[in-house]
């Protein structure tokens, strides 16, 4: 049997290890390497060019930061099995699970009413299932003549979707996985920043996972670590604004939406000999529309098995291919795209009026000789939103040496309320350059 005991070397926190057999089945599932195609920071690579990092190194990422964390939490006699371990490792290294290429670029375009979230889950109930019946098949061959079957026995990954679900007991293992300092965050925030080369967003990780603590079932920091929470949430708002909604990211971003959104609409009206070139994944996706309701139980397994399918070289070599293809507007989008021309972007104090809106397609129009619906596809309007706090979720919880706990917004003597939770917005007018600029 091979050695399944695993060391990988990791930029950012050195040597992470694969500490079990279970583990390091899952990280073979293909859904878990389909991670390595996709990008972590989407388009973010034609603002910051070291941004190039995959979603499988953060899961392994935020897989050593829930090791870290749970060994630190047993230091201070917080009962955790390593059954427990095991699974909240399993949880947070499938998280990510679900997106799709780009980010979420797919949630707005060619999948309709389905969150990558909740296909996360479906993903980790299948790869459930596929272990479950590998288990089976060995304890068969095994098995068979002594009729010792053991058919009743949990799915490997019960534990850890119920972590993930937050249907477990022990709910502070869920806050670990998912709130508003969890281990999730603490990778993206390093990772990130060592990638873009933006030094604000690093963050003191290993000091706040050694600070860390549980009272009544809920995560606590100690007090000795509130200076790290303040730069953790400091380096997450200046990186959501950096990096995250950097203007030319979201440019980037909307132009994507654009091209991605005509050629379903090309799709769904051209068929035969003019059919557009993509791969059988996103053909699946641009042909039809795929609903919910297509991904769950009663319905078949096609649309996730098509979806797991996809990552970034599928849409890019399309994109490609599309710049020589006899759509005027497809074409531009798409040659644009690929040269780095992306939209423009300006910001705006308030909503288009209609007689702009109207303006833009007529401008469009002319240029590029379209009619005015399909200029539509050249400009779009786009309101970036973000904020460090909230109150609404799990709040961050700060222990003093006297046993009481405080929110971080009451604790903090630098950070208020007001300014945690504000929820700065920007309104931007993205257009497409003029022909001659192409």
């Amino acid at each position: 049997m091979a050695n399944k005991r695993k060391i990988i070397n990791d930029p950012v926190f050195g040597f992470l290890s694969i500490p079990n057999e279970l583990i390091y089945d899952v990280l073979q599932h293909p859904y878990v390497q389909r991670l390595n195609r996709i990008r972590q920071l989407g388009l973010s690579y034609l603002v910051y060019p070291g941004a190039t990092h995959s979603r499988f190194g953060h899961s392994l990422g935020a897989m050593h930061l829930m090791q870290e964390a749970i060994r630190s939490l047993r230091l201070k006699n917080i009962p955790i099995t390593e059954e427990e371990e095991t699974a909240a490792m399993i949880a947070i290294l499938l998280h990510d699970i679900g997106h799709g290429p780009f980010s979420h670029v797919l949630e707005h375009t060619l999948v309709e009413g389905v969150t990558h979230e909740e296909i996360s889950l479906l993903m980790m109930e299948r790869i459930n299932l596929d272990l479950y019946r590998d288990k089976l098949r060995v304890e068969s061959s095994e098995l068979k003549e002594a009729g010792k079957l053991k058919e009743e026995s949990l799915k490997p990954l019960d534990m850890a979707i119920a972590i993930f679900k937050n249907e477990y007991p022990k709910h502070f293992l869920h806050q670990l996985i998912s709130s508003q300092l969890d281990v999730d965050r603490m990778d993206y925030l390093c990772r990130d920043s060592f990638f873009t080369g933006v030094q604000e967003g690093r963050v003191a990780s290993e000091r706040l996972l050694k600070m860390l603590d549980v009272r009544d079932d809920r995560l606590v920091i100690q007090v000795k670590g509130i200076y790290s929470v303040e730069k953790f949430l400091v380096a997450r708002r200046l990186m959501y604004w950096q990096v995250y909604l950097h203007k030319t990211s979201v440019a980037a971003e909307q132009h994507l939406i654009k091209i991605l959104s005509r050629a379903k609409e090309l799709a769904r009206k051209v068929q035969g000999d003019k059919e557009l070139f993509c791969s059988p994944a996103l053909r699946y996706f641009l042909y039809q529309p795929v609903t919910a309701e297509m991904f769950y139980p009663g319905s078949s397994s096609e649309a996730l098995d098509q979806y797991a399918l996809l990552d970034d070289n599928d849409v890019l070599s399309a994109i490609k291919t599309w710049i020589a293809g006899p759509d005027k507007v497809l074409s531009a989008l798409s040659r644009s795209f690929i040269n780095r021309q992306l939209f423009r972007g300006e910001l705006i104090a308030e909503p288009l009026t209609q007689a702009q809106k109207t303006a833009l397609n007529r401008h469009y129009a002319d240029a590029l000789g379209i009619t005015e619906d399909e200029a539509a596809y050249c400009w779009t309007e786009h309101v970036s939103t973000s904020n460090t706090y909230s109150e609404k979720a799990d709040s961050i919880d700060i222990l003093y040496s006297d046993g009481t706990v405080r929110d971080i917004a009451e604790a903090s003597e630098i950070l208020d309320l007001e300014a945690l939770t504000r929820k700065p917005t920007k309104r931007y007018l993205f257009k497409l350059r003029q022909p001659d600029e192409l």
